[in-house]
C-alpha cells in the first residue's frame, strides 16, 4: 500500500522551482525527475495561488525512485557514470559480475572492470528516504540486526569535506576493513592448491590446507601465495616452494602470466601443487 506525500509548488512565470517535503519541511531543488510530474501537474490549468497545496502519490514517483533489478526502492543509490541509471548498489555490483553492460539501457559500462565506473549517488538516497516513509528507519534496523547475528561491530566513520573519499566510490555505509576480507574490482582468477605427495613430515595432515580453492586477484605474485601459505601452515618462507608440473615457479610471476602461459584454453580452476621443505634442509 502506497503513502500519499503532499509538495507545495512554488510558480514563478510559470515554472516550478522549488518543492517542499510537507512531512519533513526540507527543501531541495527540483530535477530532473520530478520536473515531469510538475510539468503534467501545471499544463492541467494555472496554479491560483503561488502556494496551493497539490497532493501527489508517491506510486506516481515509483518509476524514478524503484530498482529495476530487483524492483524495490533504492538502497545505497549508485549510478552508473556512462549512462546516469541508478540501481540498489548490491544489485548493480551483483549484475556486474556476470555483465559488463547497463541492464536498462544495455551501454557497455567498462571493458574489463565496469565496477570502476559507477559512483555512489547521496542525493538520490536522501530524496528516496525522504519520500518514502520508514524506509530509513527499517534499513538501519536491518543492518543493526546483521552485524549483531554475527557479532560483528559496525564502525561508521564520520563523513566531512576533508574526509579522503572511497577510491571506487561505493560503499555507502563504512567497515572496519583490518575485520574483514578486502577485495579488489580487477580481474579474478581462480586457483587449486593441492599439497604434493613428497613434502615431509610424519603428520601428513599437519601440511595439507583444510581450504584448497583460493580466488585471488590476476595481478597477485607467487611470493604472495607464498606468503599466504606460510601463514595458514605455520612453516617458515624459506620451506614453501610452490610448483606447477613440477617445476618451481619464479617469485614474480603474476596469476595471469602463470595461466595464459600454463593454463589458457583450460577450465578453472588452475591447479597448483606446493612442497613443504625439511626445516633443517634450508
Amino acid at each position: 500500500m502506497f503513502a500519499a506525500m503532499c509538495f507545495y509548488i512554488c510558480k514563478q512565470g510559470g515554472t516550478a522551482l522549488i518543492v517542499q517535503c510537507s512531512a519533513s519541511c526540507i527543501d531541495f531543488k527540483i530535477n530532473k525527475h520530478f520536473n515531469v510530474l510538475v510539468s503534467e501537474t501545471l499544463k492541467r490549468g494555472p496554479l491560483r495561488d503561488p502556494l496551493e497545496e497539490v497532493k501527489v502519490k508517491i506510486k506516481d514517483l515509483n518509476e524514478h525512485i524503484v530498482c529495476y533489478l530487483c524492483a524495490g526502492y533504492f538502497i545505497d543509490a549508485t549510478t552508473i557514470t556512462e549512462c546516469l541509471h541508478t540501481f540498489c548498489k548490491s544489485c548493480i555490483v551483483k549484475y556486474l559480475q556476470t555483465s559488463k553492460y547497463c541492464p536498462m539501457c544495455n551501454i557497455k559500462i567498462h571493458e574489463t572492470q565496469p565496477l570502476l565506473n559507477l559512483k555512489l549517488d547521496r542525493v538520490m538516497q536522501d530524496i528516496v528516504y525522504k519520500l518514502v516513509p520508514g524506509l530509513q528507519e527499517n534499513e538501519e534496523k536491518r543492518i543493526r540486526e546483521f552485524y549483531q547475528s554475527r557479532g560483528l561491530e559496525r564502525v561508521i566513520q564520520p563523513t566531512n569535506e576533508d574526509s579522503i573519499p572511497d577510491p571506487a566510490g561505493l560503499p555507502y555505509t563504512s567497515f572496519d576493513h583490518s575485520k574483514a576480507h578486502y577485495y579488489r574490482y580487477d580481474e579474478q582468477v581462480s586457483l587449486c592448491l593441492e599439497r604434493q605427495s613428497s613434502s615431509v613430515g610424519k603428520d601428513r595432515s599437519r601440511f595439507t590446507l583444510r581450504q584448497k580453492y583460493v580466488r585471488c586477484s590476476a595481478r597477485a605474485e607467487i611470493r604472495h601465495l607464498r606468503r599466504v601459505l606460510c601463514n595458514n601452515l605455520k612453516v617458515d618462507r624459506h620451506q614453501i616452494q610452490i610448483l606447477f608440473n613440477n617445476e618451481s615457479l619464479p617469485e614474480h610471476m603474476t596469476m595471469k602470466q602463470l595461466w595464459l602461459s600454463h593454463w589458457f584454453g583450460k577450465s578453472p580452476p588452475l591447479i597448483l601443487h606446493y612442497c613443504v621443505k625439511d626445516k633443517r634442509g634450508r
